[in-house]
């Protein structure tokens, strides 16, 4: 009896020391559980605060995930702790981009059918453009523009495909700061086209080099704005440089909710001492004395539009009336008008425009260095213009000209039938960014 009471006191007091036990390893995986989660609490904090310094300094931060904790033996029936997970996430867009910086361009690829009595001829141009400006403060900016096109050609930028796949070329075609302040900016270098303008006068890839003062503000409902080019054409080292002066000061006042009036005139006085920079290009189509230029070019211009958007915000209605009398020509051939009737826009995907014009342009009223080449005659010219753009999605255009034109003055035109209509038929897609 006494063994066996013994034996029963030592069974109890094995027991008590394996339960002692056990509860000693259970308090121990415990206390590391919650030290290791106070440590992921810790390393959590340290990647929070320096997502928020990343994204202040512009950098992406990247995904750090916290150490998964240790998976301890659980007691028997309980559940194992699930390991902890790092959320994907995706860099914010905007954190890639330089303040101040903003960059653009375009590429178009264009089909060309000219039917011409006894040379009819199909070809096939590119052009691309890629341009950036950074602001340097709130006041200051530089800009830049590369583009394809024949460095020599002030009127284009495009390249006609062929010549045994030879390289597109490519040239620095602006280069410039800009001081804005308020109302007022200026230009200093070879920038963008500051002028309110058609075609007839400036080509579109027209851009004058020399320095540029715009302002402009609102006088009740009405805008005013005032504008001044010192335009640098030619210098010369021996000779007086070639250059203009030009000024131009634009009206706009609404007539009423939907009507919209717009009244502009421009004076360019042309200088032209130097021509030794000038190629068969910039001749193009003006009268020529001793390889000068026959005529002075002392422009007059006056451009009215009218706007109406009675229609719908996708259909507004537009005119626009252009005329240029050149009170420096040699000749009687001085005076140019351009009317145009458009409806449609081309902002936003789904809009159409469609566009008629019709130009009549004498021989020396227009200094054909700079107008537009979108036919083969620069002067001397009478024209009807026929354009259809689409815009089939964002950052797309698709356009289809039409041009039938023909000599105005059958006494400079040259090798070609006075009374003879030609055409061109141009089709383009346009790509932006």
């Amino acid at each position: 009896m006494r063994i066996h009471s013994l034996l029963l006191a030592a069974t109890a007091l094995s027991l008590s020391s394996t339960a002692h036990a056990q509860d000693d390893r259970i308090g121990a995986l415990e206390r590391r559980l919650a030290e290791q989660q106070e440590r992921i609490q810790q390393l959590e904090a340290m990647v929070a605060e320096q997502h928020q310094l990343l994204k202040q300094i512009g950098t992406p931060a990247p995904v750090i995930a916290p150490p998964a904790p240790a998976v301890a033996a659980a007691p028997a029936g309980a559940a194992a702790p699930a390991p902890q997970l790092a959320a994907a996430a995706s860099p914010d867009k905007d954190s890639f981009r330089i303040p101040g910086l903003d960059v653009s361009g375009d590429m178009r690829v264009r089909e060309e059918w000219n039917f011409v009595p006894g040379r009819d001829r199909t070809r096939s141009a590119i052009r691309a453009r890629l341009r950036a400006s950074y602001a340097i403060n709130d006041h200051f900016a530089v800009g830049t523009q590369i583009a394809t096109g024949d460095p020599d050609d002030p009127n284009s930028t495009d390249v006609t495909v062929g010549n045994f796949v030879d390289d597109l070329q490519v040239s620095l075609d602006q280069a410039w700061i800009r001081y804005a302040n308020g109302a007022l900016t200026a230009y200093a270098g070879k920038f963008p086209q500051v002028f309110q303008r058609t075609d007839m006068l400036w080509d579109g890839d027209v851009s004058p080099q020399g320095v540029s003062v715009a302002y402009g503000g609102n006088v009740g409902a009405a805008r005013v704005d005032a504008r001044g080019l010192y335009f640098i054409i030619d210098e010369a080292a021996v000779a007086r440089d070639s250059d203009m002066l030009g000024g131009q000061l634009a009206l706009s006042a609404p007539l009423a909710s939907d009507f919209k009036a717009g009244l502009t005139g421009s004076y360019y006085h042309y200088r032209l001492g130097s021509v030794a920079g000038a190629d068969a290009g910039d001749f193009r189509g003006n009268l020529l004395s001793g390889g000068r230029y026959l005529s002075d070019f002392h422009l007059v211009e006056g451009i009215g539009t009218l706007g109406w958007m009675g229609l719908s915000p996708r259909w507004p209605v537009s005119f626009t009336a252009d005329y240029v009398k050149n009170l420096g020509a040699a000749v009687s051939g001085d005076t140019a008008f351009n009317l145009e009737l458009a409806a449609g826009r081309t902002s936003q995907p789904g809009d159409w425009r469609l566009a008629y014009n019709y130009s009549e342009v004498e021989v020396d009223s227009v200094l054909a260095a700079f107008s537009h080449d979108n036919i083969d005659l620069s002067t001397n010219y009478k024209l009807h213009g026929v354009g259809l753009s689409h815009v089939p999605a964002r950052n797309l255009q698709l356009d289809l000209l039409w041009y039938h034109y023909r000599p105005l003055d059958p006494l400079y035109a040259g090798g070609l039938s006075p009374s003879e209509w030609l055409d061109r038929v141009r089709l383009a897609f346009m790509i932006s960014f």
